[in-house]
C-alpha cells in the first residue's frame, strides 16, 4: 500500500473518533402534511361535484313556509317540469306519451324508488296535473312535490 493511502485511512479514522456518526434512530412520528393535502383536494372535488350530481333539470321551485328538507339519497325517480311544459326524467327530455312506460320500466328495475316531481313555479297547473296523472297510471300513489323554503323577509 502506498503512503498516501495509509495517511488517508488514518485521517478518516481520526475524524470518526472525534466526530462519531449518530446512529440512525427510528422516527415515531408521521408526516401528516401530504395526508392533509390529499384530504383538502378531495374535499374541494366533492364540493364542486356534489351540486352537479343533484338529479333533474334546474327549475325555479315554488316557495313554501312549511318546507321539509329531504336529502338526495339516490332512491328517487326525479321528474322535472319546466316553465315551457317540458318534461325531463334523469336530466333527459322525454315525450309525455312515453312517460308512463319509462316510469314503469324504472320501477321494475328499482322497486324501492319513490316519485319526486320538481315543477317550475311559472308553469301551468294543467301541465303538472297531466304529469301527475301519467304517474298515477303506473300505479304509484305517493308523489313528492319539490319546493324551496320561503325565507322570512327582514322586519317581519
Amino acid at each position: 500500500m502506498s503512503a498516501t493511502a495509509n495517511s488517508v485511512r488514518r485521517a478518516r479514522k481520526h475524524l470518526r473518533e472525534k466526530h462519531p456518526r449518530a446512529k440512525s434512530a427510528v422516527k415515531g412520528d408521521i408526516n401528516v402534511t401530504p395526508l392533509v393535502d390529499v384530504v383538502l383536494v378531495l374535499l374541494i372535488i366533492f364540493m364542486v361535484v356534489t351540486p352537479m350530481i343533484a338529479g333533474g333539470v334546474q327549475v325555479d321551485l315554488p316557495k313554501t313556509q312549511n318546507h321539509s328538507k329531504k336529502p338526495d339519497d339516490g332512491k328517487d325517480i326525479i321528474l322535472s317540469v319546466t316553465k315551457d311544459k317540458g318534461v325531463y326524467m334523469a336530466g333527459k327530455r322525454i315525450e309525455l306519451a312515453k312517460l308512463t312506460s319509462l316510469i314503469q320500466e324504472e320501477k321494475r328495475r328499482f322497486p324501492d324508488k319513490t316519485m319526486y316531481v320538481k315543477a317550475d313555479s311559472r308553469t301551468t297547473y294543467g301541465a303538472v296535473r297531466e304529469v301527475m296523472e301519467k304517474i298515477h297510471l303506473t300505479g304509484i300513489e305517493d308523489i313528492m312535490l319539490g319546493t324551496d323554503e320561503l325565507k322570512p323577509q327582514p322586519g317581519q
